[in-house]
């Protein structure tokens, strides 16, 4: 006879499931190259540097899933935040993410996912991350998502991929990662996060094989990118945002910069690296290409260099040098290679 339900329930929960078998060893990583030697933008945004870490990780190559970054728009208050499709993910390197349903506790949750070889992306406070102490560690409270692989509960130990790299984390912040703290005790209001977990489902492409799939998708995004150049729709909204800019100052700016300067830049410089890639690959492609999206992140940072200087001297600077050269540089980059590939 099958045991009444209640007494497996309380069989489970006074044993713990977070502590049903032991967790596998904390991983050894080097950064992969995207992350290291020159580059004008260190970090891009939290979802890309962690999938490059998170693929090179897996033992793949991250650079050949950049072809969406010829999609890139003006959005009217911000350039596209840039991130792999997933979609891609999975025709590249047959890793497939699924969003992971959270009930009764976070900590089994990415407990039982990594026993199985998964890697759990959620989205935390950075708070509690100590890689980041030169920004937000116990200072603010950004979202922000981390890739953990391995959790001891245990040890209250956690190894997870974020921005540039794999970290570890324990003691307090373990506890504050997973709203086991006391103060966050009785908040019937708190929401659990959004949850995803990476799996290999199929054997990553390799070779000639990865290239030709890399190109194929190339060629799709190509179909997708802006009608209309995106610096030139930028540049006519850009007095308005100088106003708003001048008026508020310096809090505004660091969110201004993120979203336009650095994701323009970053996104780009992305771009000129795929397409060296690419020509590696053996795909023909004039140098040219690369060399005017590479254009694109340096100018960028000039611009932000230039609005910082703007700002403390509270003088307007609607930067019109700067747009000539961005504007250029991406009719030299993505009308040629769409001419090229399409």
């Amino acid at each position: 006879m099958n045991p009444p339900v209640t007494s497996v329930l309380s069989t489970v929960e006074a044993s713990g499931e977070a502590n049903a078998s032991e967790p596998p060893p904390m991983r050894q990583h080097a950064p992969h190259a995207l992350h290291q030697g020159d580059r004008v933008w260190q970090e891009t945004n939290c979802y890309i540097d962690l999938w490059i870490e998170l693929l090179h990780g897996f033992g793949l190559d991250p650079r050949a899933a950049f072809a969406f970054t010829v999609t890139q728009d003006f959005e009217g208050d911000q350039f596209t935040f840039f991130k792999f499709p997933l979609e891609d993910i999975e025709r590249l390197y047959g890793t497939q993410v699924q969003e992971l349903a959270i009930y009764d506790s976070l900590e089994d949750r990415v407990f039982a996912q990594t026993q199985r070889g998964h890697t759990v992306l959620v989205e935390v406070d950075g708070f509690y991350l100590p890689n980041t102490r030169a920004t937000s560690y116990r200072r603010e409270h950004p979202k922000t998502t981390v890739g953990i692989d391995h959790i001891d509960p245990a040890a209250r130990q956690l190894g997870y991929f974020h921005n540039t790299g794999y970290h570890t984390l324990g003691g307090e912040d373990y506890d504050g990662v997973f709203r086991k703290l006391p103060q966050f005790a009785g908040q019937p209001e708190y929401l659990f996060p959004y949850v995803e977990f990476a799996k290999q489902v199929r054997p990553a492409l390799e070779g000639t094989a990865l290239a030709e799939a890399s190109a194929d998708l190339l060629r799709a995004h190509l179909m997708r990118r802006p009608l209309r150049n995106p610096i030139g729709e930028w540049r006519k909204a850009f007095p308005a945002h100088l106003d708003t800019l001048l008026e508020r100052g310096e809090p505004f700016f660091h969110p201004y910069s993120f979203n336009l300067m650095r994701q323009l830049g970053a996104n780009f410089e992305f771009l000129s690296k795929y397409l060296v890639w690419l020509s590696a690959q053996g795909f023909e492609l004039p140098g040219t290409l690369a060399a005017s999206a590479q254009k694109i992140a340096s100018e960028a940072m000039v611009m932000q260099f230039r609005l910082v200087r703007a700002m403390a001297r509270q003088r307007r600077d609607t930067c019109d040098d700067c747009f000539d050269v961005l504007e250029d540089a991406y009719e030299q980059t993505i009308p040629p290679l769409a001419s090229l590939i399409l």
